[in-house]
């Protein structure tokens, strides 16, 4: 039996493109892999830890191979508590909205969190940056009003999905696999189309998940 996370950046429901399209996925996959169990983790409703004062100086104590003091050692323990409980999937969802051209806070912050030396990665003068995460699937819906193709102007306003999977490869993801729901306002006919496109595709990709 395999574990899946299945995260939602975003505070919209089912009026969310982004887990419109996660949803199907996950209806799908459950369908095609009914012995597996499946843990919804919406970034909006979780009380994530701050990352700021001991837990910012307890980061740099491991990169400098120095002790925690007993509050760095505390405010440490509950972000590796965050790593620890993410690394201990098989497998990911991710639906993410594009906010300001850019990724939802409550995302930023639980990345914030996760992407920790000793916990999600390992750095040395020799082979230098190496991502923990290794050997999983994590499937990605993304959502943005607009559109940002590849080699259009407006591409250079995309820092959603680069910021995504550059976190995601920095980590250790090499099995990412994507829909991009494009644009999500606008004409109604369009919008509603490429919705549906979105909610087929993620659909048909997860029985082989």
């Amino acid at each position: 039996m395999s574990r899946l996370l299945y995260i939602q950046a975003s505070p919209r429901g089912e009026r969310s493109t982004s887990i419109a399209v996660a949803e199907a996925f996950v209806d799908s996959y459950r369908r095609a892999h009914p012995a597996d169990a499946v843990t919804r983790l919406n970034l909006f409703e979780s009380d994530l830890p701050s990352f700021d004062g001991f837990a910012l100086n307890a980061k740099y104590a491991v990169l400098n191979g120095l002790n925690h003091t007993p509050e760095e050692k505390a405010a440490w323990g509950q972000v590796a508590a965050v790593a620890e409980d993410f690394k201990s999937y098989d497998k990911y969802v991710l639906a993410a909205p594009m906010w300001n051209f850019s990724i939802p806070y409550k995302l930023k912050h639980y990345l914030d969190v996760l992407i920790q030396p000793g916990l999600t990665f390992s750095f040395s003068p020799e082979s230098g940056y190496r991502g923990l995460v290794t050997g999983r699937p994590i499937f990605v819906a993304l959502a943005r009003g607009g559109e940002y193709p590849p080699g259009s102007a407006a591409e250079a306003w995309d820092f959603q999905s680069k910021y995504i999977l550059t976190a995601l490869g920095f980590i250790g993801f090499t099995d990412i696999r994507v829909v991009m729901t494009e644009p999500t306002l606008g004409d109604p006919a369009l919008t509603a189309q490429r919705r549906a496109e979105a909610i087929a595709k993620a659909a048909g990709m997860a029985a082989a998940f």
